[in-house]
């Protein structure tokens, strides 16, 4: 700093100390003038734009009050306090579509805890922003509610909706190996797309007898979900890996069959050799059963290619079982498939004391022709021969 920056810093700080003195003593308007002196003098003292909004706003004069915030917002964009005070400046200039708006980026900022004389405040700007996002979200509703759209088209709109509104947000494919440009992103696929899912769920008690039978056999292999080398560059996987709280049993993995496991379950083996999966050396396809067991969490992540989408098909779900795709959270009901894009976000929970099973398999993007498909599958099978993550 130089010699001239210190001098009018130094002039502000003696302004700013002797607007607090004139404030102690009830002496309103005088510290609003040290105020603004001061702020002139050196406008990057955010806590003095503060002092001077709290003082402009004790007079009444709200204008003055959001334009001394904005000073402070100036040198803090993000800043909380900040934020908060603007908006409830706002809600009380009358402007309360502007308020609400404000209270919602305020607490997108909120610390962790909350020091106790913002704790009142930050309640009111959630209920005031809350208010906003119910009113703003009948108006969208009721813009487009002489529309003709068919059941898939009224999802992608209230998604539209809700992106604006920010109760969600988008998400895109984050692949941690493979990025195939072009494809459709898309948390859970339309199921049109998947004309055989019909069968695999009319074949759920039969598969379901698979699992229990593969369970019984003496020499069915039940190994960790996820089984890295320590030393892999892989953080989201830190919590489950070699954890038997989720487990598989591999019936397909990698392309090569688990003669262990599958030689107990012909209703899944006979339905997979229907099915065109990903056929990729070292890669795919892959087919098993998942267990969460009780009180398991699968932390977000993402997986390793977008060249592929995932099938799960709930054999055992207790009720409460969660699942969530980017802004997308379903609940498993046995019986009832989706396909997903797991290289976009996604997470699970088994809130019960029972363990949960489903069937997973692997289908190749709808939007792949054959022929690249072709080439897909022969790129990645040139890909290094030793690469420790095959298969996540």
């Amino acid at each position: 700093m130089t010699f001239v920056e210190q001098k009018i810093a130094s002039d502000a700080a003696g302004l700013e100390a002797a607007a607090d003195r004139a404030a102690a003593s009830g002496d309103r308007a005088a510290a609003r003038a040290l105020l603004a002196r001061a702020t002139e003098a050196d406008p990057d003292r955010g806590e003095a734009w503060l002092k001077l909004a709290a003082m402009c706003r004790a007079e009444g004069d709200l204008d003055a009050a959001l334009e001394a915030v904005s000073g402070a917002l100036r040198i803090e964009p993000l800043g909380f306090v900040p934020l908060l005070l603007k908006a409830n400046l706002l809600e009380k200039a009358g402007r309360p579509a502007e308020a609400g708006e404000t209270y919602g980026y305020a607490l997108a900022q909120a610390p962790a805890t909350l020091p106790a004389h913002l704790q009142a405040m930050a309640a009111h700007a959630r209920e005031v922003h809350e208010a906003h996002v119910a009113e703003t979200a009948g108006r969208l509703a009721r813009a487009a509610a002489d529309t003709a759209l068919s059941e898939v088209e009224s999802g992608r709109l209230e998604r539209f909706r809700t992106n604006i509104l920010r109760t969600t947000r988008p998400y895109h494919s984050e692949p941690t190996h493979f990025h195939y440009p072009g494809l459709r992103e898309r948390e859970f696929h339309d199921r049109d797309l998947f004309p055989w899912l019909e069968k695999l769920e009319a074949a759920t008690g039969a598969i379901t007898e698979d699992f229990h039978r593969v369970m019984e056999a003496e020499r069915a292999e039940l190994v960790p979900y996820i089984q890295y080398p320590d030393d892999v560059p892989l953080r989201q996987w830190a919590a489950l890996n070699r954890n038997r709280a989720w487990t598989a049993i591999h019936l397909v993995q990698n392309g090569v069959t688990i003669e262990a496991n599958a030689r107990h379950c012909p209703a899944v083996m006979a339905l997979l050799g229907e099915l065109e999966q990903p056929a990729i050396e070292r890669r795919g396809p892959n087919a098993m059963f998942s267990l969460l067991a009780p009180g398991a969490h699968i932390p977000p992540h993402v997986g390793i290619a977008n060249t592929r989408l995932v099938c799960h098909l709930p054999l055992i779900v207790p009720a409460g079982c969660w699942f969530r795709v980017g802004a997308e959270t379903r609940l498993w009901e046995a019986g009832k498939a989706w396909v997903f894009d797991d290289t976009l976000e996604h997470e699970a929970l088994n809130p019960t004391g029972e363990l949960r099973v489903l069937l997973i398999i692997d289908t190749w993007h709808p939007d792949l022709s054959a022929a690249e498909r072709e080439a897909v599958a022969a790129v990645m099978a040139a890909t290094d021969p030793d690469d420790t993550l095959e298969g996540l």
